[in-house]
């Protein structure tokens, strides 16, 4: 097992290779379709160099505080990555290092993660109750407008995963 901290830097990703087992600590960004088309028209309300993408769409739970609006996370698996084809290209261009997901993605994308020195890795699906033990907190959230799924969650994770190397910076795919 790899345990890699965020921001991911190229030389995290340097020696990484199609089945290898990581897990990672610090920050993650979830994002979804509707995320991954706002960040590509409008650009990225947070920084995304070094950055963790996580395709999830997480259960969470508002609750209030005083007044103060607070969330907690219920749930958090992956989903379908083949959805943000389109968009992922471009993600990794901003700056994305790492995108977490489940199953596939396409040419564009290998070819993308070549460019920028990137990697693909995939989560089991059905683990939520595993992952979201793994996210300390919430540290912010970004464009609730589309929706508590498609929203743009940053937390703070430790030793998230464990985290399969489905497609390296090299050009290899699981998938192949």
């Amino acid at each position: 097992m790899i345990d890699l901290n965020t921001p991911i830097t190229d030389e995290d990703i340097n020696n990484l290779k199609v089945g290898d087992v990581i897990t990672i600590s610090g920050q993650i960004l979830t994002a979804r379709d509707q995320a991954h088309k706002r960040i590509v028209d409008e650009g990225s309300p947070t920084n995304l160099k070094g950055s963790v993408i996580f395709h999830a769409g997480p259960i969470i739970q508002e609750t209030k505080d005083s007044n103060e609006t607070n969330y907690k996370m219920i749930a958090i698996g992956p989903t379908t990555s083949m959805r943000m084809n389109p968009y992922e290209a471009d993600i990794l261009d901003i700056g994305a290092k790492i995108i977490i997901g489940k199953g596939g993605m396409d040419d564009s994308v290998r070819d993308a993660l070549v460019k920028n020195n990137a990697i693909y890795v995939v989560a089991t699906g059905g683990c939520a109750a595993l992952y979201v033990d793994k996210v300390n907190q919430i540290n912010d959230v970004n464009w609730l407008d589309l929706g508590m799924p498609e929203a743009i969650w940053d937390l703070d994770v430790s030793s998230f995963g464990p985290l399969i190397v489905a497609m390296d910076s090299k050009g290899n795919s699981l998938y192949d």
